[in-house]
């Protein structure tokens, strides 16, 4: 049996364990429990001119979103968007880690290179790449005007505008997951790769056999977050195309934008429907990554 000066210090400690948590507790409840709780209530409801509530239409708003053309050309975008980005920039990044793990000369300068994008700010980078994508003066088009051929609108023709948008957002993302591989490369036992190389393996299959396998853990961890930050990418979007040209380039998120602030708008009622549309997007591609990916990683 528990004696009362013990009974008395472990209710003391949950005091003051629950006194650590408090802050923290805070900050989530402020920050994303009430969001949250927000959202569902506005996507539910009606709203007037200035996008306060005022009355309930249940399901409605998202009915309204299964049946609109427009949504769901939105999605396909969407979907789009996340695999030219998402599978350039894991692959990209981890067939440069690679190139710099071979015995080149000023491996160094290019591992400084390779990492420099991540020091970029979404605008920043943005504004670099509507500098370099300029029909008229861009230089871009100018390399494509010495070869003889014609330009080329980057950023305003529907053929061209999501690829342009894509290569940009996998610039930017590359000095990150650059940075991650390298660090896992960095992790693998040295010994390990001695051992392979004593049995014979050596380049493409030492990288193949060896270093991508114990890279699983790394490449699991960048295809979520690659994932999750592409249904989420919005700055590169806004700066380089808001959208266009005709909806080519208008994700998930830049559509909640749109219905809720952009051009005068006001209609909180949909854009909060089509926020919680991302987020059982974002928690569904989650879970599949989690159910299907893991279960093919090696954790050492």
């Amino acid at each position: 049996m528990p004696t009362v000066r013990h009974t008395r210090r472990d209710r003391g400690e949950q005091a003051l364990a629950w006194a650590f948590l408090a802050p923290s507790l805070l900050v989530f409840a402020l920050f994303i429990g009430y969001p949250l709780v927000r959202t569902l209530y506005l996507s539910t409801h009606a709203n007037d001119l200035f996008g306060a509530p005022s009355r309930y239409v249940g399901l409605r708003h998202y009915t309204d979103l299964l049946g609109s053309s427009e949504f769901h050309q939105t999605l396909v975008t969407t979907a789009l968007f996340v695999l030219l980005t998402v599978v350039p920039g894991v692959v990209g990044a981890l067939a440069l880690v690679l190139l710099l793990e071979s015995r080149i000369r000023g491996v160094r300068a290019l591992r400084s290179a390779f990492a420099l994008p991540f020091a970029f700010s979404v605008a920043s980078a943005s504004v670099v790449f509507s500098v370099l994508y300029n029909p008229a003066s861009g230089v871009l088009n100018g390399l494509l005007s010495h070869l003889g051929a014609a330009p080329v609108g980057w950023l305003t023709d529907q053929r061209y505008a999501l690829l342009s948008v894509g290569a940009a957002t996998v610039w930017m993302t590359l000095g990150y997951n650059v940075l991650v591989l390298s660090a896992g490369v960095g992790a693998i036992p040295p010994e390990i790769t001695e051992a392979a190389r004593l049995d014979g393996a050596a380049g493409r299959r030492l990288a193949r056999s060896v270093t991508v396998p114990l890279l699983g853990p790394h490449l699991f961890f960048l295809i979520v977050v690659s994932t999750i930050n592409a249904l989420q990418s919005f700055g590169q979007i806004h700066i380089l195309t808001k959208g266009g040209p005709d909806g080519a380039t208008r994700t998930l998120v830049y559509s909640v934008y749109e219905k809720a602030f952009a051009y005068g708008s006001s209609d909180f009622g949909t854009a909060s429907a089509q926020a919680v549309v991302l987020l059982v997007v974002v928690l569904a591609c989650a879970g599949v990554q989690f159910g299907v990916l893991e279960r093919k990683v090696h954790y050492a």
